[in-house]
This record gives C-alpha cells, structure tokens and sequence, in this order.
C-alpha cells in the first residue's frame, strides 16, 4: 500500500511501466490530498525504479517508485541475548560528528548548545566514531532515541515525528545510519531501533490534514487527554489524583472499557496526536513502515515507546506480521509503573484474560528500577529489592526483563551528589557503584544510560540530558579518553569496565538461575548458578558495616566449601553448613563457591 500526497488526486486510473507490478485498487482521500494505490509485486520483478502514471478527471501526474532485491540477511537481525549489555543514547547529546548538519535547511534557530531544550548538534556520525569507546566499556548493544524527522526547534529528544520514513537532518541521512549499524555489527554489537507507534509530533501534515477523518483518535481541538482519569483511591492507593498514567485498568479484568479508554485513544501529554490503530489503513501504513526500517538498516530490534497506549490488539497482529520476516528480532516495550502485577500483564508469550497475545519480547522491569532507587536514594528497605522479585512468577520470561537505574525520562542517579558544576562527590561514587553492582549481576538484560559510567549529574527533563563531555570540539573535557577523566569520572568507568568484564569472564551472571540467601531492611545476599559455577553476591546498603550469619542447609550453596572474592571487599566464609559475611559501609562483592 503507497500513500501519495498532492492535490486533485481523485484518480480515475494508475498504472505502472513494469508489468510485474499490478494496481489492484485505489481510494481517494481528503478531497484528493491523498491517494491510497495498493500494488501487487510479481516475484520475478526486477530491481530498478518505476513510474506509475495517475490520471483524473483535470489531468495527469506520476510519481515513481524505486524497488530494490531484498540484501542478504547474514550479520542482520540478530535479537538480544542474555549476554548482551544495552547502552541508551540520546543521539543529539552524545557526540557532534558532523557540525555541517547542526542547523540544516529548513531549521532556522534550532542550533543552540546553551539552550537545554534545543538541538546540541549531536549526531549519527558521532556515535559511529566513538564505538571504540563503547566497545572499551564493555556493551553491546546501542539503544538510539528516535532518529526520525522532528518538526519543532525543541524536538531534539526525537518523540515529535514530522515523517515516519527520514532520518532527522540534524542528525545525518539515512545513508549514515545504515553506516552505523555495519560499523556497529563490525564491532560486533547490535542496534535497537526507538519505535513510536502510539502518535506523532503535533507538527506532522498529518494532523491539519489527515488522509482520513479517523486517521487519529480527535483532532487538535478536539481530543482525550491520554492521563489517567482515576483517583488514585479506586484501587485503595491513596486519596490523590495520579500525576502519572496508570495502566491497572488496562490490566483489570473487571474493568469497563470507559475506564481506560483514554489511555488508548488519548493524546499522548496531551499535545502528541494519538494514531487510530483500529483503523486498518493506519494498520498496514505502521506495519510496512517497521519492516522498511528494519529491511533498510539490518536493524537486530524495536524498543517500543508507550507501549500500553497501543491497544494490545494492535501488538498482537504487528508482531505476527513482523515475525514472519525476522523471527528473531527482539522488542522491549516500555511500561512505565513500578507494580509487576501490572507490568507482567503487557509480556508476550501468553495471552492474557481478553484473549490477547501481545507478542512482545520483554519489558523495561520499572518495577526493580522503581526498588532500586528507594533503596539507593530514599532508604527503603532493601528488602524490597527481594519483594520485586518475588513476583518474577507472574512473567514466562524473568530472565529477559531489562534492568536499568537510569534513562532519559528520570532524573540522574548521581545528581543529588554533585557539586555546582555537576561534578559527582564521593557519596555519590559510591551510590552509583553500587547501581550498576546491582544492575549488573541480578538477572535480566541491564540497560545503562550513557554517561552515568562517568557520573554524569542532571535532574528532570531536559537537564537529565546534558552533553557528553569531549563529544563537541573544544569541550574544556574530554571523558571519551582516560587522560581526559577526573579522578571520580575514571573510578566509576573503571568500575562499570570492571563489572562488564566479570559479567563476560562468569555467564553465569546473565544466564543462572538467582535464589534469595538473605534479605533484611539494609543487605540483600543472593546467589547466580548453572551447571558450570556458582557466585554469591552480598550487598550492604548501609553507611554501617553490616554483619550476617547464613544458614545454607538446603540452599543451593550448601554444599559450598569455601568462597573466592572476585570483586569488592567483603569477607565471606563457610562452616558448619553456614556463611558468615563481614560487609563494608555501602559495598558489594561477588563471590565464587569453591
């Protein structure tokens, strides 16, 4: 199905020049703004670019299509694995590659360094030339931010789509983002690719003139406000209303449709217009536009944004037409809400009580995000920690949740110990230590926020989202380069590099199987173990040493001679069907059973 825009396209006839390509049907729309043309394809056609001629009742015009043999699918496609490690970019923030594209054609006063809600200039070629870095580090796997056209100066977050078929000008062509998933698979690591299906930017064509009336749920002057209309006290949680949606009502089998109509058909902050994905035309327009971008780029995987505003139906079918082509391209939706009995409700795998299959992958795990910061930040019980995954039962696939501290929507973790100039102080260090000690050897797939490996401070949007220092020529720092780190900046990388390498040497950390040895209001002791090794974990979340005795008699340690530290400073010994810890103030140390 194409989508042509014009004017006076009520056409009477379109044909082709090839005669491998047959129009079977087409459909006017918007008083001839748009034409519908749906094209059969022969399987002998070949490549080249064709002419298709529309004619009307005033005239004729044509437009033409370029068709390419499918490239060889080796080195493409590839999904994540347990043993990956993903690291988030926002493309904008991290490296200026390119400075000719910084304020391209088209996008006058969008250019400005100080202005923290414009384009910075960062770009695709920039992160193509600092994989070296990220491949020192020890990831992966990229994770981009929206790449496609925005429309408006302070778009550079990616989420206001003006087209859902170009790459944004400031940040390269689409040329240079095939580049940088070659450049990145060379290196090898994968791509995910940032797909937004729930809306597009209020700026898009679309929106003053749609192809069809349903096109969106409204209109701009007309239209649901995406947030939650419940009180927070209809599910007995407090007396407030919620500043963030809730998804319990999408997952509440006792629920009335009205009750959470307004997360699926309302516009996104109120301001981003919500596509109609009931409307079968919208459908097949969203379906081909993620197999071309994954065709066109080799992409390994789709990050799904606002995941449960699509209605679940949608997911359904978009994954099964998907999976035809690549059965094994990963999706990670985003569901933002620290309740798993609510999260677990949107994981693929099996269908859920209306009768539907979302198909995704996995999840972003918000919940032990959401744990992990009260414990880290707040001094909740770390208890809580073991509580998150005692609810690992309600998912068919635990072990594949996305784990992560941080990401571009909330504020950084070492912000709170910064100094004016956003410099992180050794409590902080020491914070952000044990976040990524945590991240990096409970289970799941663990997902870091660029520039938290060199304690990069930030509070709400968009300060969250500062440039990565030495990413822009004449940045008084340059953390790309160990001579170019502070002293702290370096003892964290060195930190996260260290954590990576023992995550490589011992896959036991991303692939075993977790068990609970001991849990209190300010430790948590858990052990990872398969058929090759066993490692024990202790962290102590308090600003005091902290002292356990662990009974292991039907543990899966009991039979456990003795331990070897790997990392960290703890001592750990056993006798007598026991381990005694002695843990530092704010530590974490892995241990290997002997």
């Amino acid at each position: 199905m194409l989508l042509i825009s014009g004017h006076h396209l009520q056409a009477n006839e379109v044909s082709c020049n090839l005669p491998t390509l047959t129009v079977t049907h087409t459909q006017s729309a918007a008083a001839g703004s748009y034409l519908f043309v749906w094209l059969k394809i022969a399987t002998d056609t070949r490549s080249g670019t064709a002419v298709c001629r529309v004619r009307t009742s005033t005239g004729t015009t044509s437009f033409e299509l370029p068709l390419a043999s499918r490239s060889p699918t080796a080195g493409k496609f590839h999904g994540l694995s347990q043993g990956d490690v993903i690291y988030l970019i926002m493309p904008d923030r991290f490296a200026n590659g390119d400075p000719s594209n910084d304020q391209p054609a088209g996008a006058p006063a969008s250019y400005d360094r100080a202005n923290p809600r414009a384009y910075h200039g960062g770009d695709l070629r920039g992160i193509r030339q600092h994989l070296p870095y990220l491949k020192d580090l020890g990831v992966t796997t990229l994770w981009l931010t929206p790449i496609l056209k925005n429309g408006a100066p302070q778009d550079y977050h990616g989420y206001g789509a003006v087209d859902l078929y170009a790459v944004d000008p400031h940040l390269g062509t689409i040329n240079e983002y095939q580049q940088l998933v070659v450049a990145a698979h060379q290196q090898e690591m994968k791509m995910l690719f940032d797909a937004v299906i729930n809306h597009v930017g209020p700026n898009h064509p679309w929106v003053k003139n749609p192809p069809l009336p349903d096109w969106f749920h409204g209109t701009p002057a007309e239209h649901t406000n995406s947030a939650t209309p419940l009180d927070g006290s209809f599910y007995g949680k407090n007396n407030q209303s919620s500043t963030n949606d809730s998804f319990a009502a999408l997952a509440d089998p006792h629920a009335p449709a009205p009750l959470s109509k307004n997360l699926t058909q309302g516009w996104f902050a109120n301001v981003l217009p919500d596509l109609n994905t009931e409307n079968p035309l919208v459908i097949q327009y969203l379906f081909q536009n993620s197999i071309w971008w994954a065709e066109t780029t080799g992409l390994d995987g789709y990050r799904l944004d606002t995941f449960p505003y699509v209605p679940r139906k949608f997911w359904a079918a978009w994954h099964l037409a998907l999976r035809r082509l690549y059965p094994n391209l990963t999706t990670v939706g985003e569901v933002f809400h620290p309740d798993p009995s609510v999260t677990s409700f949107f994981m693929g795998g099996q269908k859920r009580y209306d009768g539907i299959d979302s198909g995704v992958t996995t999840l972003f795990d918000f919940p032990l995000y959401f744990a992990l910061r009260d414990a880290l930040q707040h001094k909740a019980p770390t208890g809580q920690i073991a509580e998150i995954l005692r609810h690992d039962s309600l998912y068919n696939r635990p072990d594949s949740l996305i784990t992560f501290f941080g990401n571009h929507d909330v504020v950084r973790l070492a912000s709170a110990a910064s100094d004016p100039g956003g410099h992180i102080q050794d409590e902080g260090s020491k914070t952000l230590q044990l976040a990524y000690g945590l991240t990096l050897t409970l289970r799941g797939i663990p997902q870091l926020y660029y520039g938290d490996e060199i304690g990069m401070s930030g509070g709400a949007d968009p300060d969250n989202r500062r440039d990565f220092p030495g990413g822009w020529s004449g940045d008084p720092e340059n953390a790309f380069t160990a001579d170019g780190r502070t002293q702290q900046q370096q003892k964290i990388f060195s930190y996260v590099q260290t954590l990576l390498r023992l995550r490589r040497a011992h896959p036991v950390l991303a692939q075993g199987r977790l068990w609970h040895l001991a849990s209190d209001d300010s430790s948590y002791v858990f052990e990872r173990d398969s058929d090759e090794e066993q490692l024990v974990v202790a962290f102590n979340n308090s600003k005091e040493s902290h002292q356990l005795k662990i009974p292991l008699k039907g543990t899966p340690v009991q039979d456990v001679a003795g331990l070897t530290t790997l990392l960290g400073e703890a001592r750990g010994t056993i006798a007598d069907s026991q381990l005694k810890l002695a843990m530092p103030p704010q530590s974490l140390t892995v241990f290997l059973a002997d």
